[in-house]
């Protein structure tokens, strides 16, 4: 197995006007301008104006993407500053209004708007997206489908998304709810290898469904610009050490899939209806589900299946030195994932006789705070130091 095994990392961003805690509908050329001279070539535009994505080089240690982040929040906190904005990162935003949000200009996500209406327009959600290699001489659905099955967990882990429209959603992930109004998205059709993929591709471009393959946004996909398999379940997150854990553990996944004499070949129907329903729990309860794994009879704890992870993947990790993942990730489920986080905020503020918005409002600061933080997983400690930098 390659110890280099080369990744990239996607996060989206909520910015978020300091005075009001919300987010601006409207955003001056000049903010983005700032943006993206912070960050130089990972800036890219979103959806909204409000809203900006950051696509790292590519990686083959953790504590590349470790340095590569922490700099570039931070350089995006620093441009942000003079106009009085802050940047925050989740899966959807406390105090969020899909209604007040304008769009970006970029031909892509006009058609987008015109294709889904307002599916489009309310998609106001922020995801973390990890790009991992395959091997040319590897099919990516095998891969895929080898991978598929533990994608809830990744995603009860990441949930950052609570509220919505300044209402408590009842979800961990209400932005896993509100992505399933988009068609082609959440767990991928059953598709047995990459000709099965290619037709089904071909099928909805030649009735006029789709224009390429990027049309298909499942939880995880093969990239249709990158020799990768894409993971776009999971949430944003405020706290970085969390992002980077949870993008080590997505590739540690695919390097024992890729190490598989026969990847996927134990996937099939049955697989993905577990699939389905372990994603329906994970956005509805989070860290606090029980899930179905294939071979116990009853539903499993988010501990217990992480340590039947651990069994399954603790050497792979070794390999690729991050062995310490495990336990990073399940400090998260001791302490909760930032679904928890927040609503502990909101409650105790809620306890203290503070209004809604007052409590929301302190949830945003939580967000703020948590974003702005330049934790590193002790995984990316153990690989030693890197020289990556944001260069404008």
């Amino acid at each position: 197995m390659s110890e280099q095994l080369r990744f990239g990392i996607e996060e989206e961003y909520f910015i978020t006007d300091l005075a009001t805690q919300r987010m601006p509908g409207e955003v001056p050329r000049a903010v983005s301008d700032a943006c993206k001279a912070a960050v130089g070539h990972g800036f890219a535009y979103e959806m909204f104006q409000a809203q900006i994505e950051v696509a790292s080089p590519v990686f083959t240690r953790l504590s590349q993407a470790a340095e590569y982040f922490a700099n570039a929040r931070g350089a995006l906190r620093q441009a942000l500053q003079p106009f009085g904005l802050g940047l925050l990162s989740a899966g959807s935003h406390p105090l969020g209004d899909w209604h007040l949000q304008r769009a970006t200009t970029q031909a892509h996500f006009q058609q987008l708007f015109n294709d889904y209406q307002q599916v489009a327009r309310r998609s106001l959600l922020s995801g973390l997206h990890v790009h991992v290699e395959i091997p040319g001489d590897r099919d990516r659905i095998h891969v895929m489908n080898e991978v598929l099955p533990w994608t809830p967990l990744l995603l009860a882990l990441s949930s950052s998304s609570p509220f919505w429209q300044g209402d408590d959603s009842g979800f961990a992930s209400y932005r896993q709810t509100a992505c399933d109004e988009w068609p082609r998205m959440g767990v991928p059709e059953y598709l047995e290898d990459q000709h099965d993929y290619d037709a089904y591709v071909a099928f909805l471009i030649a009735n006029g469904t789709l224009k390429d393959a990027g049309g298909c946004w499942w939880g995880v996909r093969p990239s249709a610009g990158y020799p990768t398999l894409e993971l776009r379940m999971t949430d944003a997150c405020p706290r970085l050490g969390d992002a980077l854990s949870l993008a080590s553990l997505f590739r540690v996944m695919v390097a024992h899939a890729i190490a598989q004499p026969r990847p996927g070949a134990d996937y099939s129907a049955k697989s993905r209806w577990r699939v389905m329903e372990n994603r329906w729990r994970a956005k509805r309860s989070g860290i606090n589900a029980a899930f179905l794994v294939e071979g116990f009879d009853a539903p499993v704890t988010l501990g217990q299946w992480l340590s039947m992870a651990e069994q399954t993947l603790g050497e792979t990790a070794r390999a690729l030195g991050v062995e310490g993942v495990f336990a990073e990730l399940r400090q998260i489920a001791c302490e909760g994932s930032s679904a928890e986080r927040q609503r502990g905020v909101y409650e105790a503020s809620i306890s203290s006789g503070h209004t809604t918005d007052l409590a929301l409002s302190q949830v945003v600061d939580h967000l703020l705070t948590e974003t702005a933080q330049g934790h590193r997983p002790r995984t990316a400690q153990a690989e030693g130091s890197s020289t990556v930098k944001v260069v404008p």
